[in-house]
């Protein structure tokens, strides 16, 4: 399974964001999907998106779901400094 999530390039982040979330959403995504080691990607794009290449419709909603949660607590894992 390979999954991208690519971020506007409108959106304002930090420094190191966009490598930070990378190695998170691996890290969580790898708990529930372990074949999915190295198969994540974040970049910049003209919008915001969620692709899952190789999963089925359940997987891309469970991906869906963790990536959110990820995003929603970036205090607890990112650090700007």
């Amino acid at each position: 399974m390979r999954i991208e999530v690519t971020i506007a390039k409108t959106t304002q982040l930090p420094a190191g964001a966009v490598d930070a979330l990378t190695q998170e959403l691996t890290r969580r995504i790898s708990q529930h999907f372990p074949e999915t080691d190295n198969h994540v990607q974040v970049r910049y794009a003209t919008g915001n998106n969620l692709s899952v290449m190789g999963g089925a419709k359940e997987d891309k909603d469970r991906i869906s779901e963790i990536l959110q949660e990820t995003w929603e607590s970036a205090d607890d894992w990112f650090d700007s400094e």
